[in-house]
């Protein structure tokens, strides 16, 4: 990082003040500290909490311009639909690579030689199989738990089996240190959540099924092993389809990493307490889970099915114009012309449909792209097909059930989460424990008030006064009843 020229800062006038100050412009960034030096007195009538002469704060609502560590690791041009790992186009690494060697990338910052390759395939594979303890914990879901559910609570058991990996019993700078024992240590966790991300995930799946689970296979890919474990029913020389190991591989290379998302956001947010990594993975597919993020592609097949027909993609159109219904798969946070992962993923489609057949929903997918891409409405919005436009349509004509699609978007998430992750932990001076400011708009102090003597609307003003539940079943018939102790509403 070169030094900064003179000119490369910005200058404030406070007019409540009158003063001058200078922020240094460092890789087109200011520091958000530095503004808690533009200072001034409380005015008159001005609330306390406002906190004027501690200094300036940036609001900054969902992160919309906020940079909140340096990274090395994916870089996204949303207005020129650019995606490149490490500095590698994501297109150039979906023809050219496989998921597990773009996992490397990601994790250790270059592509592996064929003996690191052949090195780190073969620790993740060999920390593919799951603790019986695990299985344990697994089988006690109900049978129609959420998959997704059932994976961030597996994730979070694991970290209960390995005290070497945990912080709070080895030590604050076990992770921290960056020494040989360190990173070996950090190398290992990292092999056993990506190879038990995929035996987890296929459990999780069993468990809905009601069947046995599988021991991952030996001499599979990594996506392979993964259907193997989903789909093995006894059959002898049991082999995946190669063409649906190919694109599952190929998707879970696109969903690798994607930056600070909110998921990856919330790893590295728990991780900064110095938790133990399979805590801060189980917050990430906790994160992930909901419908604005992992829970995209499955909204797109349910918005599909809800048109029905491609005759009725113009009114659904107009409908989406008049606000009246969601669209979803078109747009993203980033993203302003087009998603560069969605082109992949089309041509992956066209790959899968050849050996499973054209999805009946795939004409209707088509329809829209059409209308919506010669709307004016949509192209001044930049509304173009994203990422989860067509994996969807992917996942369901091979035979994914619509709650499964977060849990194929986490499996792969777990590696851009720990490449993160790691690169915290080794980030120099350390690391520093994440703690927001906010804008506290309450009410200034207050004296406590006796119950008797509250007023109506103090204690049950807009939004903070709580809703009964109606009570049926067993629980109404237990309030009807009579017993020492009852409580009295």
């Amino acid at each position: 990082m070169g030094q900064p020229s003179s000119n490369d800062s910005l200058t404030v006038r406070d007019n409540r003040t009158g003063k001058s100050y200078t922020i240094p412009i460092v890789n087109n960034t200011v520091q958000a500290t530095a503004f808690k030096a533009i200072k001034a007195a409380r005015q008159q009538g001005e609330r306390e909490e406002n906190e004027t002469e501690k200094g300036l704060r940036i609001a900054d609502k969902g992160f919309l311009n906020t940079a909140v560590i340096t990274s090395e690791i994916t870089y996204i041009d949303g207005d020129a639909g650019v995606l490149r790992y490490r500095g590698y186009p994501i297109e150039q690494l979906a023809v050219h690579s496989n998921f597990l060697e773009t996992s490397y990338l990601l994790i250790y910052g270059s592509l592996p030689t064929r003996s690191q390759s052949k090195l780190f395939e073969h620790e993740v594979m060999q920390h593919s199989i799951a603790h019986h303890d695990a299985e344990s914990l697994l089988r006690a879901f109900r049978y129609d738990s959420h998959p997704m559910s059932i994976l961030t609570s597996a994730f979070a058991g694991l970290g209960s089996m390995y005290s070497e990996a945990n912080p709070s019993l080895q030590g604050q700078t076990l992770y921290t240190k960056g020494d040989a024992a360190c990173l070996a240590n950090m190398d290992k966790q990292i092999y056993r959540l990506i190879g038990k991300a995929t035996t987890l995930a296929a459990m999780a799946y069993r468990v809905r099924q009601g069947r046995k689970f599988v021991t991952p296979p030996a001499g599979l890919s990594y996506t392979g092993s993964f259907l193997y474990q989903m789909d093995h029913l006894g059959e002898e020389e049991y082999k995946p389809s190669p063409v649906l190991e190919k694109a599952l591989d190929v998707l879970f290379l696109l969903h690798a990493d994607h930056e600070l998302n909110a998921s990856c956001t919330t790893v590295l947010q728990t991780g900064s307490s110095l938790v133990d990594p399979y805590s801060a993975i189980a917050a990430g597919c906790a994160s992930l889970y909901g419908p604005l993020h992992g829970g995209a592609n499955e909204a797109v097949i349910r918005m599909l099915i809800s048109i029905g027909s491609p005759d009725n993609v113009p009114a659904f159109v107009e409908q989406v114009k008049r606000r009246e219904k969601v669209l979803s798969g078109f747009g993203h946070r980033v993203y302003k012309t087009s998603d560069p992962r969605s082109f992949i993923v089309r041509k992956t489609a066209d790959e899968v449909f050849k050996v499973t057949g054209k999805d009946e929903l795939l004409e209707t997918a088509m329809r829209l792209h059409e209308v919506a891409m010669k709307d004016e409405y949509f192209i001044k919005r930049k509304l173009a097909p994203n990422v989860d436009f067509c994996s969807g349509l992917i996942y369901r004509s091979m035979g994914f059930p619509l709650d499964f699609f977060p849990v194929l978007f986490a499996v792969p998430r777990v590696v851009g989460w720990l490449a993160h992750w790691r690169q915290m932990m080794l980030q120099p001076g350390g690391v520093k424990i994440w703690r927001p400011r906010q804008v506290y708009v309450g009410p200034s102090v207050r004296d406590y008030v006796p119950v008797d003597e509250r007023g109506q609307d103090e204690a049950s003003s807009k939004n903070t006064a709580p809703t009964p539940v109606v009570h049926m079943g067993q629980s109404k018939r237990t309030m009807l009843a009579s017993f020492k102790g009852k409580s009295k509403l």
